[in-house]
């Protein structure tokens, strides 16, 4: 069995997609498939038309993305503590998918990136995690025998990834790329655990 890893983020300037790509090459390291998904913007301008398909990069979520997988990372940029409004807008959407249980007993990460040090990374998390709780999955974190987690001086919690997307941060620091694929191996771990020891 091959886990069936979603990645599923929003991001606007870059830095979440970032992390999404190391959360992917932990998914496929540790013999998972990753598949890459972003939401659209949303806008408080009704008038504003249905926001064009990129014409590169992950292709938008759709609700049946949701109900083939075996694992969830969800991303997002921090937005004052909390998710930023386009992720939570489709996650408002998934009623159905929570009706059926599609994403119940599946195991589930979040990770988030922010411009500053102390900028609402972990509630962010927090914020993500919730609403997969509600989904019935099983939430995991980064435990601290990964030594980067010891290590950081930017981002990276227990409780997922991050990335601190400062002047002085530009670009991933190795501790926030090895913390994001080792939240993508554990994600995809768990998931083949969990998937051969399902209840019947």
């Amino acid at each position: 069995m091959i886990p069936r890893i979603l990645i599923l983020y929003y991001s606007r300037k870059g830095s979440t997609a970032e992390l999404a790509r190391f959360c992917a090459r932990g998914v496929e390291s540790a013999g998972g498939e990753a598949i890459v998904r972003t939401v659209p913007p949303v806008s408080t301008n009704t008038e504003s038309k249905e926001p064009k398909i990129p014409n590169s990069g992950p292709p938008f979520a759709s609700l049946n993305d949701l109900e083939t997988i075996d694992g969830l990372l969800l991303g997002s940029p921090t937005r004052f503590g909390n998710m930023a409004a386009p992720l939570k807008y489709f996650i408002d959407t998934t009623s159905k998918v929570w009706i059926q249980g599609s994403l119940a007993n599946n195991p589930a990460g979040v990770f988030t990136t922010s411009n500053s040090l102390h900028g609402g990374q972990e509630t962010t998390l927090l914020s993500m995690a919730l609403p997969l709780i509600h989904h019935g999955m099983i939430w995991a974190g980064i435990p601290y025998m990964e030594q980067a987690l010891s290590d950081t001086r930017t981002g990276g919690s227990p409780y997922g990834a991050s990335h601190v997307a400062s002047d002085w941060n530009k670009e991933l620091s190795k501790e926030e790329s090895t913390l994001a694929m080792a939240l993508g191996k554990r994600i995809t771990w768990l998931a083949e655990i969990l998937a051969n020891n399902q209840p019947k």
